[in-house]
């Protein structure tokens, strides 16, 4: 099984990674985070972007939901932005504060991709380029891509070929 992970979605596939080894041939972080032990997606993110979204949950989030992030903060294409920002829900303070337990099995998996996407900023600068650092550190392969954060919407074709390329390895 191939597991690929986008975004926050690095935390997942990692988490399931680490339960099941044995059945993971190969892991895809698709501008995705790479987490460590005992971290939670506020621990990569800079100071800066922590405070202002724990100072919005308070303001105008009940205490506890994070306003989704708008489609134009991700480069998202002028085609896709609208219909991206409508699909978007907020996302729960805890989900985004709760640390990932591993346990040593993600370490077993050898062949693990990050994939950067090149092509936007957002609010203060991507959070993810620290994570492409930490794969090169792991030794894992590493590709970019010129383009927004959402690259499935704004290359989706080549996506797929890089996507059947690892499958067919």
């Amino acid at each position: 099984m191939i597991l690929c992970g986008h975004s926050y979605g690095g935390f997942v596939i990692s988490g399931v990674a680490d339960q099941i080894p044995d059945q993971i041939r190969a892991l895809v972080y698709l501008d995705a985070f790479v987490p460590e032990d005992g971290e939670c997606l506020s621990d990569l993110r800079s100071h800066e972007q922590v405070l202002e979204m724990r100072q919005q949950v308070q303001t105008t989030g009940d205490g506890w939901k994070v306003a989704p992030i708008p489609a134009e903060v991700f480069n998202v294409n002028s085609h896709d932005s609208a219909w991206v920002n409508a699909q978007c829900t907020p996302q729960s303070l805890a989900c985004l504060e709760e640390p990932i337990r591993l346990r040593g099995g993600l370490a077993r998996i050898q062949d693990v991709t990050h994939i950067l996407a090149t092509g936007w900023g957002g609010s203060g600068g991507s959070p993810i380029p620290a994570s492409h650092e930490r794969a090169k550190m792991k030794g894992w392969r590493t590709r970019t891509i010129a383009c927004g954060h959402e690259v499935m919407l704004d290359l989706p074709n080549e996506l797929t070929d890089l996507l059947l390329e690892y499958a067919s390895s």
